[in-house]
């Protein structure tokens, strides 16, 4: 069949004809003429089949036969994706601008006042993303009280990215009487939910079958470890000298890493994922096609809508964790009767999700090895063990696991006795440590006497007194004085096992807020003469105390006095 069996006038045909199309895509034999006919539909089809033109042929043909108001939009298409609602208004224009009827598309991420302004100026076809319609709709800068046609183009990724209320909320301000065509890839429950709300008596087109990959695409996967993924795919592209190839990432961050990397390669790289604003989003796209660039590193965002024309390659570089979204990254590639290669680089941890894809698609992906880079079978079953894989241990012979399984042992055995031994060389140090600092200290066993009148000072803010252990006779003489500054961090201690006198007038002071007092112990005499006198500055962290185990004699008249504030106040006894 040709297009001029379809029914089309005569400018659509000269459009048509000027793009290259020579004879309908399955899809727009069989849409066509139901469209035309006056019927709902719910058509499935793969992308890269043609089926945007299968409802821009027939929209333009049935509005141009009857002329509208030109202000408020007269037929409608949703499109889940900026690229998508981009691409699908570029086809509708071609065809439109030949029957004198306007076509506009708006969509989120850029400004919103330029559409407002080209949507004042009047259209007849409106392509819209459906979060920037509603904020249109319900600023009241776009009626759809004039809608005749409703299109929804990748109905089921429009589910998938959360849209399911905003189609609800779009549907209650349509009217009620018009025309609704619903275009899918795959037939999801969600799908038939959706079709049994909007669709009245429709028809049922599928011109492939659900989930089966393009016949036009050769697929082929290499299996690699993930740290040389990156190394393998560099080799192909400068090996096989690609000129324009659309590699598939799982995450943006991804993304943005790999074109960095490729980049250090001296590969011509750009990405394309959600963060990006659709300014820049367009432009990379448009460098992509112009030759450009040569490799794009895209998201899923990027999976469908995206039509570029003679495209060789499309790379997995991360396999997706939807079996379906394999279909429609593949399908970028192989479009319009041309043949293209879709590879994909597949990691042990992704064996579950490669698994899934072959088994929704009901065959095996032929895999191929590439000498230095992929796993292949001529590789030693010692190389590929891993003993932490649970695949790995069904499948590994048991001399090879025992082997594996002692080697392991032996380390974790000799890590123990590395990391104990280290645990007893710090006691040691902390043992030796100690023993120096007792050495320090300063002990004696023989007299230490301290001449009369001498003095043993501490500056200011001193960190801690001195000490004084003998076994002999530690005497003050008379009018001796023992001084310590403010702020001292401890008093002075005397320990004697012989006589400990004070003579008449010796006094023992300590400066404002010292930490400690003087203390003096011993198992002699402790004497205090006539009018001896003990004092403590104010605010001393302990007082003055007598301990003996001999004479304790207090002379009439003799006081002990404490500063104010002191913390062990003693009266007089």
């Amino acid at each position: 069949m040709s297009f001029d069996q379809l029914g089309l006038r005569a400018e659509l045909l000269k459009a048509i004809k000027s793009k290259g199309y020579d004879a309908p895509t399955p899809i727009q034999e069989r849409a066509i003429p139901v469209i035309l006919g006056g019927q709902d539909i719910l058509a499935r089809a793969q992308t890269g089949t043609g089926k945007t033109d299968a409802f821009a042929l027939p929209l333009v043909e049935i509005l141009s036969r009857q002329k509208g108001n030109g202000r408020h939009p007269r037929a409608l298409v949703l499109a889940p994706t900026r690229e998508l609602a981009l691409q699908v208004g570029e086809s509708i224009k071609g065809y439109a601008r030949r029957a004198s009827l306007r076509c506009t598309v708006v969509h989120g991420g850029v400004g919103i006042h330029p559409q407002i302004d080209r949507l004042k100026r009047g259209v007849d076809i409106l392509v819209a993303t459906p979060g920037r319609l509603i904020d249109l709709a319900m600023h009241r800068h776009l009626k759809l009280s004039s809608i005749e046609f409703l299109v929804f183009d990748e109905a089921d990724r429009m589910l998938d990215l959360g849209f399911s209320n905003e189609i609800s909320e779009i549907i209650s301000i349509m009217p009620q009487e018009r025309r609704t065509m619903l275009f899918s890839a795959t037939y999801t429950p969600e799908i038939r939910e959706l079709a049994g709300k909007m669709l009245q008596d429709p028809a049922f087109i599928e011109v492939t079958p659900q989930n089966t990959a393009a016949e036009s695409v050769d697929q082929k996967v290499h299996m690699v470890e993930k740290s040389n993924k990156r190394s393998l795919l560099v080799h192909l592209i400068t090996r096989g000298r690609w000129s324009r190839v659309l590699v598939f990432c799982r995450t943006k961050h991804g993304a943005n890493k790999l074109r960095e990397r490729l980049i250090d390669h001296g590969i011509s790289s750009a990405a394309l994922h959600g963060n990006m604003s659709q300014s820049v989003r367009s432009r990379t796209l448009q460098e992509f096609k112009d030759g450009e660039i040569g490799v794009l590193v895209a998201t899923d965002v990027a999976a469908r809508g995206l039509d570029i024309s003679q495209l060789p390659y499309v790379v997995n570089y991360d396999v997706p964790t939807m079996p379906e979204d394999y279909v429609h990254r593949i399908g970028r590639t192989g479009r319009a009767g041309d043949r293209g290669v879709a590879i994909t680089l597949v990691g042990a941890e992704e064996m579950d999700h490669f698994e899934a894809i072959e088994a929704l698609l009901k065959q095996k992906i032929p895999v191929e090895k590439v000498t230095g880079f992929t796993q292949g079978h001529e590789v030693p079953d010692f190389v590929l063990y891993r003993p932490t894989s649970t695949r790995n241990n069904k499948k590994v012979d048991k001399d090879l696991k025992n082997i594996v399984d002692t080697r392991i042992t032996a380390k974790q055995e000799a890590k123990a006795r590395k990391s104990k031994s280290g645990g007893a060389s710090k006691g040691d140090r902390s043992k030796a440590k100690s023993s120096f600092d007792s050495d320090r200290r300063n002990d004696s066993a023989g007299e230490k006497s301290s001449r009369s009148g001498s003095r043993s000072s501490q500056g200011p803010k001193a960190g801690g007194g001195r000490r004084n252990d003998s076994a002999g006779e530690n005497a003050s003489r008379s009018g001796s004085r023992s001084s310590q500054g403010p702020k001292a961090g401890g008093g002075r201690r005397n320990d004697s096992a012989g006589e400990n006198a004070s003579r008449s007038g010796s006094r023992s002071s300590q400066g404002p807020k010292a930490g400690g007092g003087r203390r003096n112990d011993s198992t002699g005499e402790n004497a205090s003469r006539p009018w001896g006198r003990s004092s403590q500055g104010p605010k001393s962290g302990g007082g003055k105390r007598n301990d003996s185990a001999g004479k304790k004699s207090s002379r009439p008249g003799a006081r002990s006095s404490q500063g104010a504030k002191s913390g062990k106040p003693r009266g007089r006894r």
